[in-house]
């Protein structure tokens, strides 16, 4: 038991340094970084790892990504989609459904949870930015997450690795 514990903490470390890492590759956006990676990982997360390691990830490569100055207070809304996808999978076992929960998880709910962060944390005007204004470019960002997991979970559900790792 505890070595699957061990296997499980070692995984998400690799999943945060891809996130922290992948944060590089961003594409700014009406004033966020859309970082694609990050919800990538928290699709794999979910699937390999499930909810509260998810979570976990988000928070951990968020923080790390903070301090780096490699993103914004912002970015801590991925643990919402991290979260919603977590426990579709831990509950249905569908990868679309994992898909989906992420894109609204991290795109509609962090896009709108956003708003209240960007004005309090930020510093941002409330009368220069909609209550909305954020879903759009995370939106964009979680779409192309969303893109990129389907190709590599689909990659590793081909390679069996899903298989592997329940015997493990």
């Amino acid at each position: 038991m505890n070595q699957n514990k061990t296997k499980k903490l070692a995984l998400a470390g690799v999943l945060c340094a891809v996130a922290v890492v992948g944060s590089y590759i961003s594409i700014p956006v009406f004033g966020s970084k859309c970082a694609p990676v990050q919800h990538m990982v928290n699709i794999l997360c979910a699937v390999l790892l499930g909810p509260w390691y998810g979570v976990g990830v988000a928070f951990a490569a968020s923080l790390i990504r903070n301090l780096l100055a490699l993103g914004t207070p912002l970015a801590f809304t991925s643990m919402i989609g991290a979260l919603l996808s977590g426990l579709v999978y831990h509950k249905t076992k569908l990868t679309w459904l994992v898909y989906l929960a992420e894109i609204i998880g991290s795109g509609i709910l962090g896009g709108l949870c956003a708003y209240p962060i960007a004005i309090f944390i930020m510093g941002k005007d409330a009368s220069s930015i909609a209550f909305y204004a954020y879903v759009v470019p995370f939106l964009i960002s979680v779409v192309g997450g969303a893109i990129l997991s389907v190709i590599l979970v689909e990659s590793l559900r081909k390679a069996k690795v899903f298989k592997l790792q329940k015997e493990s």
